[in-house]
This record gives C-alpha cells, sequence and structure tokens, in this order.
C-alpha cells in the first residue's frame, strides 16, 4: 500500500489492515490517536508523570485486543475507553502501593480548605436536588454517563437499548435538568 492510501484509510480499514500484518497500518493507528489519549492521561494526572507509561499501556492493549475490536463502535470510543480502563488500573495499583501511613498522614497542602468543602458539599446537595426532579429513566442515565463515567457504548449494553436512543435520552436528560436548574435561579 501506498503512504497516501494510509493516510486517507478510515480507521476500519486500518484495523483489518493491521490485523493481516500490517504493522505500518497500526503505526497510522497510533498516530491518529496517539496526541488525544495522551493528553487525556496528562489531564487526569496533572501533569506528565506516568502519562508516556500509560500511554504506552493503552496501545499495547490496543495491539493485543485489536481482533475484539467492533465496528459497531467508532475506533477511537474503543481506544480511550481501554485508555480510561488502564487509567483506573494504575490508579487502584498506585493506591495499594501507597503505606498505611501515607494514606492517613496529614491533608496534603492541595487538599480542600474547610470553606471549599462546605461550598463543594453544597453544590453535590444541589445537584442531588435537580437529580431527584427527573425522571428515573433521566436519572439513571446522568448518573451512568456523569457520575460513574459510562461511554455511550456501555450504557447501550447495559441498558440494552440502541446507541442512538442512548444519545437522545442522554440529551434530553442533560436539557431537563439545565431547564429545572435555570427554572430555580
Amino acid at each position: 500500500m501506498e503512504i497516501d492510501d494510509y493516510i486517507v484509510a478510515d480507521d476500519g480499514r486500518l484495523v483489518e489492515l493491521a490485523l493481516g500484518g500490517d504493522d505500518t497500518a497500526f503505526a497510522y493507528l497510533f498516530n491518529r490517536y496517539r496526541d488525544s489519549i495522551y493528553r487525556l492521561f496528562v489531564q487526569r494526572l496533572g501533569g506528565v508523570n506516568d502519562a508516556d507509561d500509560l500511554l504506552q499501556e493503552t496501545f499495547i492493549k490496543v495491539y493485543i485486543n485489536l481482533h475484539r475490536y467492533s465496528r459497531a463502535y467508532t475506533f477511537g470510543q474503543w481506544v480511550y475507553t481501554i485508555a480510561r480502563n488502564t487509567f483506573v488500573d494504575f490508579m487502584r495499583r498506585r493506591q495499594d502501593d501507597i503505606s498505611i501511613d501515607e494514606r492517613f498522614a496529614a491533608p496534603e497542602a492541595n487538599a480542600p480548605t474547610p470553606e471549599e468543602r462546605v461550598i463543594n458539599l453544597q453544590q453535590r446537595h444541589q445537584i442531588e436536588h435537580y437529580l431527584e426532579q427527573l425522571p428515573p429513566n433521566y436519572r439513571l442515565l446522568i448518573k451512568m454517563r456523569f457520575f460513574d463515567e459510562y461511554s455511550y457504548e456501555e450504557i447501550a449494553e447495559k441498558l440494552d437499548r440502541p446507541m442512538g436512543t442512548v444519545k437522545t435520552q442522554i440529551h434530553r436528560a442533560r436539557e431537563r435538568m439545565c431547564q429545572l436548574i435555570k427554572n430555580e435561579k
């Protein structure tokens, strides 16, 4: 395949080629998603420490599990889900590596002040107040998407609903929540 063919090929075609042993195709997939996944890790970690390792671990998992990719999802969504799960696993390992003394040590300087904790608690109570006013179906979707951070695909799978329906209902739930907030102010 010519370089131009790789550049214009969609993700699905590059996956097919990579599964057929074409390492260049996988390199193009990696290059398409590398920067956005790296930024995700930097953002979640609050810096670049460990972001390179997490990026490498994510794409090793992508390469190993490429045969599991389904065109029912976009390749980007699939990679993002693997990246998110890799990050969660990393944070769990990091927590397990911290000694009991460190876990219960005095809070760090960047820990919220008592005033910030009160404000955060008030905001949480307000959000819960608005959530309670939503119909149960919308409440469930908001919690799954924004609190539990499930992807649209995961929600559709767990609730056994079509993807389009899930996206539409989450959009409507957000609109309803915004309307509730707006009406109360």
